[in-house]
């Protein structure tokens, strides 16, 4: 049983404030985003896959102001955290099959940041392949995820993950992501990838 909701209850009103502060110890955002930039300049209509409570979504709304942003989790109470704009970023209770069925080929941008060690692996394909469904002629898939390694802080991340989330997380390489990506979806090919602040495990890479 996670005891994530146990935990966060504890810190009531300065909930985000700590949320905030211990995701700054594995992953710097405003450097991911900084990439997600790079990479996709021009994105208008964005599908973030697994926004939990809305951290990576409040960055792309301030990344992307004019763009059309759509933010789906299978958790309830998805975005609760978040305190962007408004205007054109929406949240939803969904899976991603359920948006590629609803709205197949739209959004120029699909970012999915870690998420994938969570997913069972039986799942992942149908998961990856339902991105592509979604993803518009042309469009770029950025995929952030965590890889292991003999550190401390791998097994700090590895144990947060574990028990917070009550999941039972199975990191891959980068080399293992680009390989599930590409099976699942084959009209997309790796075309960049980079580390992410402050540690070496955090890799990003992008598909088009």
């Amino acid at each position: 049983m996670p005891i994530g909701p146990t935990v966060r209850a504890l810190f009531g009103p300065y909930e985000r404030q700590v949320a905030d502060l211990y995701r700054s110890v594995f992953i710097d955002l405003d450097d991911f985003l900084r990439q997600v930039q790079h990479w996709a300049p021009a994105a208008t209509r964005i599908l973030e896959a697994g926004c939990g409570e809305g951290a990576v979504t409040e960055r792309l709304a301030a990344a992307f102001p004019d763009a059309e942003i759509l933010a789906i989790d299978i958790s309830p109470r998805t975005g609760r955290l978040y305190r962007g704009r408004t205007k054109g970023v929406r949240f939803r209770q969904a899976s991603v099959e359920d948006v590629a069925s609803q709205q197949p080929a739209r959004f120029d941008l699909v970012v999915m940041s870690d998420v994938l060690h969570h997913v069972p692996a039986t799942m992942r394909r149908d998961l990856l392949a339902a991105i592509g469904r979604a993803m518009a002629p042309g469009g770029r898939f950025i995929v952030k995820d965590w890889e292991r390694s003999a550190t401390p802080i791998h097994w700090a991340c590895h144990a947060a993950d574990r028990w917070l989330t009550g999941d039972h997380v199975a990191h891959v390489t980068p080399a293992t992501a680009k390989a599930l990506v590409t099976g699942a979806v084959p009209a997309i090919h790796p075309v960049a990838e980079a580390r992410v602040k402050p540690w070496h495990n955090n890799y990003a890479v992008m598909f088009a």
